[in-house]
């Protein structure tokens, strides 16, 4: 059954160029280890929340874009073999990263209502 890796993040607005880029360059790696597509979406009709919302759960300062993003993956043992593979890898091609990683959010997810 398909599974998914959800992400959520806050980006520099003046930095979305160089997130985009930073996501292409990262898809040939997930491709390769069996992530069958991985969709980047750019806050644009995100409220605040009087509890809680995308903003306080990443933290983001005023200049920062909430995103929210997830890869496909064909099942959940080939997501948990490409992370754990991903994670022995060298990606010093990729050390920079144009956002505050400690700052994102992530986790896995098995489909329950899946319509068109």
């Amino acid at each position: 059954m398909t599974y998914y890796s959800g992400f959520v993040l806050a980006v520099p607005a003046d930095k979305r160029d160089d997130y985009a880029d930073h996501a292409v360059k990262a898809w040939p790696m997930f491709k390769r280890h069996g992530a069958l597509r991985m969709v980047e979406c750019w806050g644009e009709d995100v409220p605040h929340g009087k509890q809680t919302d995308f903003y306080r759960a990443t933290q983001a300062t005023g200049d920062e874009v909430p995103v929210f993003s997830w890869i496909e993956w064909p099942d959940r043992a080939t997501a948990d073999a490409a992370w754990a593979a991903m994670m022995t890898e060298d990606h010093s091609d990729m050390a920079e990263m144009p956002f505050d990683g400690a700052r994102m959010f992530w986790g896995g997810f098995a489909p329950i209502v899946d319509v068109s």
